[in-house]
């Protein structure tokens, strides 16, 4: 089976083109290829695919197997996925998702794709703003937003010093997240400019989520921190995000794509 691996700002997904590939069991060759060690290496699998209702249909399975409505980093990989084969002939285009159709835009260098605008859609609170929780015995405040999938945000300083590996379980599985969460540690450095770090549910800490640097901008704006434009900064690069907050109500994120390589594998050969 040929596949193509894709990061967005170190957020690494395989992609396969069920145009041309037609994959069985994809929560199964999720975990088999996102291994680090007997796979490929990824946070995740991307199927591009054929829609009835868009130019493409994305679907997204993290690390565990488990499908997610949506993935910021994945769909420009996937929007430059399909620009750069030529599979659209457009640098506006939508692809379907499980949280509903995304617009996207593609600014092209050389006739690829470098960097793409999406539409991430109207935010929805689903908190308090903020709200209490108590996580480990330790009293928080959260923000929850759904960008098509759940997030909850956290303020603290000093969030390079977080040991993520043995807080993320803990708030990824709370009660009162009964479909478990993303969480997102966001440092404020001025109306203008935040820091993130991220534990994303079925897929542990990644370099980058794009509907986490949505819901915390969003986040962000929403309790006065910073203006409705910021720039997030995560481990693996910066995103812009940018919430039309008096006018259509969505929020635009704006990031780079990058293919790091192509190559075929047999499902046989993966996994332990």
């Amino acid at each position: 089976m040929k596949f193509t691996k894709m990061q967005g700002i170190g957020n690494d997904y395989v992609y396969i083109n069920c145009f041309e590939e037609t994959v069985e069991d994809p929560a199964e060759l999720s975990k088999k290829v996102s291994d680090r060690h007997f796979g490929i290496g990824s946070d995740g699998l991307i199927l591009i695919c054929p829609s009835e209702i868009a130019d493409c249909c994305m679907r997204m399975f993290n690390a565990d197997g488990s499908e997610s409505q949506m993935c910021g980093n994945g769909i420009r990989c996937v929007g430059k996925y399909v620009y750069d084969r030529h599979l659209v002939e457009k640098t506006e285009f939508d692809v379907e998702t499980k949280a509903g159709i995304k617009h996207l835009k593609v600014a092209e260098e050389h006739g690829k794709a470098v960097r793409i605008t999406v539409d991430m859609g109207v935010p929805e609170i689903t908190s308090q703003v903020p709200e209490p929780i108590c996580i480990d015995g330790r009293e928080y405040e959260f923000i929850g937003i759904s960008m098509g999938n759940p997030h909850a945000i956290y303020y603290m300083d000093h969030i390079d010093s977080l040991d993520l590996e043995s807080m993320g379980p803990a708030f990824e599985n709370h009660e009162r997240f009964p479909e478990r969460t993303n969480s997102e540690f966001i440092e404020v450095v001025n109306r203008n400019y935040i820091r993130m770090r991220v534990w994303e549910r079925g897929s542990g800490e990644t370099w980058a989520c794009g509907t986490g640097a949505t819901a915390s901008a969003v986040a962000s704006s929403l309790s006065g921190r910073t203006l409705d434009t910021v720039e997030v900064e995560l481990k693996g690069g910066n995103l812009v995000i940018h919430w039309d907050r008096e006018g259509s109500g969505h929020v635009f994120m704006t990031g780079p794509a990058v293919e790091v390589f192509e190559g075929e594998f047999e499902i046989k050969n993966l996994g332990k």
